[in-house]
């Protein structure tokens, strides 16, 4: 069961998990049952639940198929699918955040502990800042051999209405989703596997980042991977610079609303969801120059903001279990 804990001792985000039921085991056994959830278990459900609204609906087995099928071509009802599963991470980390832990679900938000909604809306303004110096340093990068510029723009059509509605309703609940499953729920998980200060941030940033490239998809390129993995790296640390997860949602909604946008525009959805090859190199320092622009403005404006980076002592300072308490259980050995 080891000693108990310090209590004086104030976790960092990456270390919840240690202050809530004792045992390296659960954090290890959340991080698989979540991912299972996630990308076999609802998935399988919630598309059953759409493939027979779409026969009711009048559909053939063989339309709804195609229908729902983003990997051929994405429709609105398709997207809007991925969307919701993807979604259905949040309540999942909860859940198991309560069930395995006795953690509330606030603190997979924040240490402070709860969403701060002001930081989070400070933060769609700085992700706008760091993606128009992006695309400053895009503009002065070489095309590779073959690559041409921005076509024609596409034609504004019903479906291109419906993919519009979907995108703005559902896509900043699918990028959350992804933030609370790799940055929040694994992040924790990761940070509680070892006590050793640089080792655990180090494992808490690097783990997750890793397994958000993975599952982008097994046959992406090189460029492709880098690019997620970095993008899970500077995500992982701002968590742990500023005390949760609201710096990286924006950055990733906006880098969602950016992508599927200039495919509507310019392009197809279909290749946008499914970009596994055929990228350039030269790309990296566009997406790097954007990450670590916000990454400074971000970890900046939360200093100023007087954002807290740390959750209460473990013991003295929390209030009584009746009264809305920090942890559900006494402080735990661990």
């Amino acid at each position: 069961m080891g000693a108990p804990l310090d209590p004086a001792f104030r976790p960092q985000y990456h270390q919840l998990h240690r202050v809530g039921r004792p045992g390296v085991w659960r954090s290890v056994v959340g991080s698989l049952l979540v991912l299972v959830l996630v990308f076999a278990v609802v998935p399988l459900i919630a598309g059953g639940l759409f493939f027979a609204g779409l026969v009711a609906l009048g559909r053939t087995v063989d339309e709804a198929g195609a229908v729902l099928d983003v990997t051929a071509e994405t429709t609105p009802t398709g997207l809007a699918l991925l969307n919701v599963v993807i979604a259905a991470a949040i309540p999942l980390t909860f859940a198991v955040s309560w069930w395995l832990h006795r953690l509330r679900p606030r603190w997979i938000s924040s240490v402070a502990p709860r969403l701060r909604w002001g930081y989070l809306v400070a933060c769609l303004g700085l992700s706008v800042v760091a993606l128009l110096a992006s695309l400053g340093v895009g503009l002065l990068l070489p095309l590779d051999p073959g690559e041409a510029p921005a076509g024609a723009v596409n034609d504004f059509t019903t479906r291109t209405r419906d993919f519009l509605i979907v995108i703005l309703l559902l896509t900043p609940l699918q990028a959350a989703g992804e933030e609370y499953l790799f940055r929040g729920y694994l992040t924790q998980a990761f940070g509680s596997l070892v006590w050793a200060r640089r080792t655990s941030q180090a494992l808490a940033v690097l783990g997750p980042a890793l397994i958000f490239a993975l599952f982008h998809g097994l046959s992406q390129d090189w460029p492709v991977f880098f690019d997620r993995f970095a993008f899970g790296v500077v995500a992982g640390i701002l968590v742990i610079r500023t005390g949760g997860l609201e710096a990286p949602i924006a950055m990733h909604v906006l880098n969602n609303f950016l992508a599927f946008g200039l495919a509507l525009a310019f392009g197809d959805l279909t290749t946008a969801l499914n970009a596994e090859g055929g990228s350039s190199w030269w790309m990296i320092l566009s997406t790097l120059t954007q990450s670590l622009v916000y990454l400074g403005l971000a970890v900046a404006v939360a200093r100023a903001m007087g954002l807290v980076t740390q959750g209460p002592p473990v013991g003295g300072a929390l209030p009584p279990p009746e009264a809305d308490p920090v942890l559900a259980v006494p402080p735990p050995r661990v």
